[in-house]
């Protein structure tokens, strides 16, 4: 009973998470402070509520409406809040947490997999909206892929020599990137996406990221034949169908390398 009344109080703490996402998805890409600035209807600019700020809760008793001007809560901010609580539950259970016996080494662990599930899950939401991989997030990424690195060399004593060659790679980008913005005014979505890579392989490990590069590139191609698909089925086309599918390839990057991690937690942690 201890053990599932942990797992809800992980749920709730994700799902909190999961409307923070949300918010930042919302305001980042427009400048919006997302920390000082008190949440707001997009619609009817009224400052929220205590009522209105419960995770998952206040959408299904407000019936996915503003209490104050009736506009519509896009489902999406739901279901984000509910992804991301389940994201965290499967995170724990898959370190094999046990209340009675906590392993300090474990919950540093899941803390910093909380941290870096904050950063993957807002860059999948812009992604997805935007086509685009928001610098601001990216480097927080990276700030807390370096971060764990540095408490994996020094607790666990992990060679710190690939690390750093990482590390070089991404500044050698972050600075051709520099270089085409000032050129072209316009960050180079490839770029952030080999930065984001690198994150990754540093955070969840190489072998873990060889298979988030595997499964994104399915999901890429039935993204794509799918949409093909689509397109040929409706009857009034645009004259411009021709035109390349948009894809948002940091949104599966984040599917892809959350559950691939996750599952190999599961596999190092409960299959001896």
């Amino acid at each position: 009973m201890i053990e599932v009344i942990l797992y809800i109080l992980v749920f709730i703490m994700g799902a909190y998470f999961g409307s923070f996402y949300t918010l930042a998805v919302y305001r980042i890409p427009l400048g919006i402070d997302i920390t000082r600035k008190h949440s707001f209807c997009p619609k009817c600019d009224h400052k929220l509520g205590i009522i209105d700020l419960f995770p998952i809760f206040s959408f299904i008793f407000l019936k996915g409406k503003c209490r104050y001007c009736g506009a519509k809560i896009k489902p999406r901010y739901c279901i984000l809040e509910v992804i991301s609580g389940l994201a965290f539950v499967a995170m724990a259970y898959s370190l094999n947490i046990n209340i009675y016996n906590l392993e300090i080494d474990k919950l540093v662990i899941l803390g910093f997999s909380f941290l870096y599930f904050a950063g993957l899950f807002i860059i999948a939401g812009i992604d997805k909206e935007k086509i685009t991989v928001q610098k601001e997030v990216l480097i927080y990424t990276i700030i807390i892929s370096v971060l764990y690195m540095l408490y994996l060399y020094i607790v666990q004593k992990l060679t710190i020599y690939r690390y750093i060659i990482y590390l070089i790679i991404i500044l050698l980008l972050v600075i051709i990137d520099t270089l085409k913005i000032r050129r072209k005014a316009k960050e180079s979505y490839l770029l952030n996406l080999l930065i984001l890579a690198i994150a990754m392989s540093m955070f969840t490990g190489e072998s873990v990221f060889l298979l988030t590069g595997i499964y994104t590139l399915l999901c890429c191609v039935l993204y794509v034949t799918l949409k093909k698909i689509s397109i040929k089925n409706t009857k009034y086309v645009k004259k411009d169908k021709d035109e390349k599918v948009k894809l948002p390839i940091a949104f599966f990057m984040v599917t892809c390398n959350t559950i691939m991690y996750i599952f190999c937690e599961y596999i190092i942690n409960y299959v001896k």
